[in-house]
């Protein structure tokens, strides 16, 4: 691998060569008093999300245990789906994604054409009952489940990468960040953050937590009643709640402003930045997990 000219020997080191994804100042929709800078995770290679970290870690971990040939059963809304795909395809491993009812539907067609094979279940949202019935139907089944609301190295990946990254760039960037924003999905990522910066920085940076409103779907965040495993022992310091449609009114807002297509969680993160901004002066970091292009049904109803 060859980091200087951006040369990878195999698509297995696109990933370690993408890291560390940008951090960019966001210059016209940051409030007065208030910059906000995007840690833009689209930047990851293979299913242009957040989620690339985690299924790389975990893969490359059933990798050393000899996991070519297998079964791997997983519930996902869609980018984490996308990226164990995609890698396993690399390793010879076969894929069967369990989604939600409300997944997008280019999600499953994605899905489907690199190769998974998709079950659209009723399940609402991917809380404690949807995993269990995917962890338990792969034990019957002799397949394999590596549950990424359950597996350590979920966490583990971002405390070695996502949290470091955004500890190095603020540093290299010259200023302390006050506030960092970030979506709760499984919670892997803003669980990392907030053990990191806590230990690295101190107390005095905000951990701001966002999950859709009462009655709301998100994709890729879910309210704290889902009961994600990792916030409970690395709580943020507050959570903000978002509808759907603030959160593709924020989508448009940066894409309007600053040219940058952020997906659904990242408009509900920029939302909930300028609902805080509006009081709380300082510098922001905000967490964007993916891009634009796999919502385009969600952003008919902004037409």
């Amino acid at each position: 691998m060859d980091r200087e000219h951006w040369v990878a020997d195999s698509p297995e080191e696109l990933l370690e060569l993408a890291l560390p994804t940008p951090l960019v100042r966001l210059r016209r929709s940051s409030l007065d008093g208030a910059p906000a800078w995007a840690k833009l995770e689209y930047f990851n290679p293979y299913s242009n999300s957040v989620k690339d970290r985690p299924a790389y870690k975990m893969l490359k971990d059933l990798a050393t245990k000899g996991g070519s040939g297998s079964l791997i059963m997983e519930a996902s809304s869609g980018n984490f789906a996308l990226a164990l795909a995609l890698l396993a395809n690399m390793m010879g491993i076969r894929t069967h994604i369990f989604l939600p009812k409300p997944t997008p539907q280019s999600t499953e067609v994605i899905l489907r054409f690199v190769g998974a094979e998709v079950t659209r279940t009723d399940f609402e949202t991917i809380g404690p009952d949807m995993v269990e019935y995917v962890k338990n139907l792969a034990s019957s089944r002799g397949a394999l489940n590596l549950n990424q609301f359950e597996n350590d190295l979920n966490l583990e990946m971002h405390l070695e990468t996502t949290a470091v990254e955004i500890i190095e760039q603020t540093r290299a960037a010259g200023f302390t960040p006050d506030y960092i924003v970030a979506g709760i999905g499984t919670s892997g990522t803003i669980a990392a953050i907030a053990k990191r910066v806590r230990e690295e920085l101190g107390r005095g940076v905000g951990i701001i937590g966002v999950v859709p409103a009462p009655g709301e779907k998100i994709p890729g965040i879910k309210r704290l009643e889902t009961n994600p495993k990792w916030v409970k022992e690395h709580p943020p310091d507050e959570v903000i709640e978002v509808t759907r449609r603030e959160a593709l009114e924020g989508m448009r807002a940066v894409a309007s402003l600053d040219g940058i297509p952020i997906g659904m969680s990242s408009g509900a993160v920029y939302v909930a930045y300028r609902r805080l901004a509006s009081t709380s002066r300082g510098n922001y970091v905000l967490v964007f997990p993916d891009n634009i292009y796999k919502y385009v049904e969600a952003l008919r109803s902004l037409l």
